[in-house]
Order: structure tokens, then sequence, then C-alpha cells
């Protein structure tokens, strides 16, 4: 049996998995929705980087999961691909969903054009809230899935955001699955394409919006679920 455990993107909890942890259940695997600190029900818990670093690993070895995939969607590719290294050889395979990855002594805002995003931690106290639903539009999400990314969406902690990652090792001999979400962009950013030439990694395409999990959750865990069985 694989013991998925899943990561949300900035701003989310565990929550944001709902429609695809029963599928995969359905297929007989053992799922785990990990909520990172300053999120969803731990708001109130102080949070860096290397903070939900540890939560992830933490998890994994509080519930002794073995033979684990861990999913890691937009932000959380960064904890998530830093705990793929650190739960050494419980890991099966490391996917991830549209997201950032890890560059050793990088910073979630060093890889991409992110004034705005400084600009909103410099305006809110250090924390960086959910975006307007206007910039939700294009994503293939219905109006009340929007709503409730909005609505229960919680300031991401600004640490986690500039502290740098920290790598013990390349990232590109890890077994991966990268799933670019084509309305976000037909080409993963430059640091995932140098990866993505490991023979080690394989990048799978999906046709719709950043936030599968709600878009296309079906379609999600049917890739998931292909991405545990690979050798």
């Amino acid at each position: 049996m694989t013991r998925f455990v899943l990561v949300a993107g900035a701003w989310l909890g565990a929550w944001a998995w709902d429609e695809v942890v029963p599928v995969l259940r359905a297929a007989g695997h053992d799922v785990h929705a990990v909520t990172l600190s300053g999120l969803a029900e731990k708001s109130d818990v102080p949070a860096g980087q290397q903070t939900h670093v540890r939560d992830i690993v933490d998890h994994v070895e509080r519930h002794d999961l073995r033979d684990v995939v861990l999913v890691g969607h937009s932000y959380s590719g960064i904890p998530v691909g830093q705990a793929s290294e650190r739960i050494g050889d419980r890991l099966r395979r490391v996917v991830f969903v549209d997201s950032n990855v890890p560059v050793d002594g990088r910073s979630f805002l060093a890889g991409f054009a992110s004034d705005h995003v400084r600009q909103a931690l410099d305006a809110n106290g250090g924390v960086w809230p959910p975006l307007p639903p206007a910039d939700y539009a294009g994503q293939e999400l219905t109006d009340e899935q929007i709503g409730r990314i909005v609505g229960e969406g919680t300031p991401h902690p600004g640490a986690t955001l500039t502290e740098p990652a920290v790598l013990q090792g390349p990232l590109g001999e890890l077994p991966a699955t990268y799933v670019k979400c084509l309305m976000d962009g037909d080409e993963p950013m430059p640091a995932v394409a140098g990866l993505l030439g490991s023979d080690r990694w394989e990048l799978v395409r999906l046709d719709t919006g950043h936030w599968p999990m709600f878009s296309r959750p079906r379609e999600l865990a049917r890739i998931l679920d292909e991405a545990a069985r690979k050798d």
C-alpha cells in the first residue's frame, strides 16, 4: 500500500485536498493530507520555511510511514522537496504539482518576479494575504470554488517565503514527477526545466489551472496513482 502525504500551497490547509483524498483511498492507498504550521487550524503556530520541512518529516516519522509519495503543490514544493531528502528510504516518489522546487540557498521569493509579494508582506505585517477573487480567473475554477479558496484561505507566514532552502544533495537524484498545469503557463519554470533533464524525473501535463485539486480532482488523483506505481 502506498502512503500519500499531500501538502497544498500558500494559504491552504489539508482541507484543499477534500475531493482528491477519497479518490485515492478508493484506489487502495493510505492518504494523509497535512496542514502546515501557520495555516488553517494551525494559524496560531509561528512558522518559517524549515518549520514547514519539519512539519512534513515529523508527520511521516510520527506515523511511521513507509513507501511514501510526498506531494507538494505550488509553494509547498519547496518544503516537500527538502523533506523528500530527509525521509531517506521511506520515500517512494515525490510529486510536484505546478509547484516551485527548492534551490539550495535560495528562497521561494528568489524563484520568480516577486516584488508584488514583498510589497504585500510589508503592507500586511509580514504575512501574504490570500489573492482577491479576480486573480483566480482563467484557472478553470467555479465561483463556488474561488469563494472557498478565498474564504477559507489563511494569510501565509512571510518567513516561509524569505528563508533559504537547505538541500543535502542534488534534487535531480530523487524519483520525481512534475505536473505542469497548462492554464498557468505552457512551460515549467527554469529551475524545474533543468531538473527534468534527469532520467529520474518525468513531466506530466494537465490541461487545467494552478489549483487542480479543485478544478480536476479526479484527474489529479489518477496522475498521483500512476506516479505511485512507477518503479
